[in-house]
């Protein structure tokens, strides 16, 4: 199943296109799309059957398939070859920071940088899909309700200043968690565990990665996350990023006014921002 926001309302995507919820429904689930986690074993069984008339649509209709989540959190040093890159060790336990929900964004229009030290970060980004607590690793998938495309944007200074350093804030300005452009059941992509990811900017390759590189996959995650706090329907889990971020060059290089931001993860779809100005 894939499941979008279409100019603002819930919409299954079709082998024809997308299609209204809540007309296509009858009703029984609404136009919000945040709204879709609160019973999502329910939404996804009437999904398997659901029809209806196709919407009109262009790329620029999609937005944040979830676009209100409670809780984001992101994963740092996930991938093996980013912690090579970044000159620290391979972690043993999962690097735990937050983004806040106010960064959440669409797939397609402008981001503003906030200064010039903004970097890159593709990520696959796992949504919850039911209330997970002590949830142990073999069960975790049943947790899921699907996965989507995401960019850890990082303004590097803000994240790096003070000491200890904190990463929060400086990964939730508006706009710098994009997600989209649809959230993909896994049971729609080959191998959830081992998908493409890739960022180019103005056309070039700067991140080309697979999700099998991984230090902690999805299924630890949600263990390790749950083992502790209570991951509620329509939370983000954002899984990390792989080599090649703009920091990791050297000099390091970042994103500048005028470029445009492409994220794409295999089977899930791709997203296209441009960069402006603050």
């Amino acid at each position: 199943m894939k499941f979008a926001s279409v100019r603002g309302r819930s919409a299954l995507i079709t082998d024809a296109g997308p299609i209204d919820v809540e007309t296509s429904s009858g009703g029984r689930f609404g136009s919000d799309p945040q709204r879709a986690f609160d019973d999502w074993d329910a939404f996804r069984a009437w999904a398997a059957e659901a029809s209806g008339d196709v919407l009109d649509h262009r790329p620029e209709d999609f937005g944040a398939p979830v676009p209100r989540p409670r809780q984001i959190f992101g994963v740092g040093l996930n991938y093996r070859r980013h912690a090579e890159e970044s000159g620290l060790p391979v972690p043993t336990t999962p690097l735990v920071f937050t983004k806040f929900p106010s960064a959440v964004t669409g797939p397609r229009g402008e981001i503003a940088l906030s200064g010039d030290t903004v970097d890159w970060e593709v990520e696959l980004v796992v949504v919850i899909g039911r209330e997970a607590h002590r949830v142990p690793q073999e069960d975790a998938w049943s947790y899921v309700a699907g996965l989507t495309a995401g960019q850890d944007i990082s303004d590097r200074t803000v994240q790096q200043a003070g000491s200890p350093p904190q990463f929060s804030l400086g990964k939730s300005f508006p706009g710098y968690a994009p997600i989209g452009p649809v959230l993909v059941t896994a049971d729609e992509v080959a191998d959830p565990d081992d998908l493409r990811v890739a960022t180019t900017v103005d056309g070039e390759v700067r991140q080309d990665s697979r999700t099998s590189d991984l230090v902690f996959s999805v299924a630890e995650l949600i263990e390790r996350l749950s083992a502790i706090v209570t991951l509620l329907p329509g939370d983000l889990i954002f899984t990390g990023t792989p080599e090649g971020v703009g920091l990791g060059h050297r000099p390091p290089v970042y994103l500048r006014a005028g470029q445009v931001l492409g994220t794409e993860i295999e089977g899930i779809g791709a997203m296209r921002h441009v960069l402006v100005p603050k």
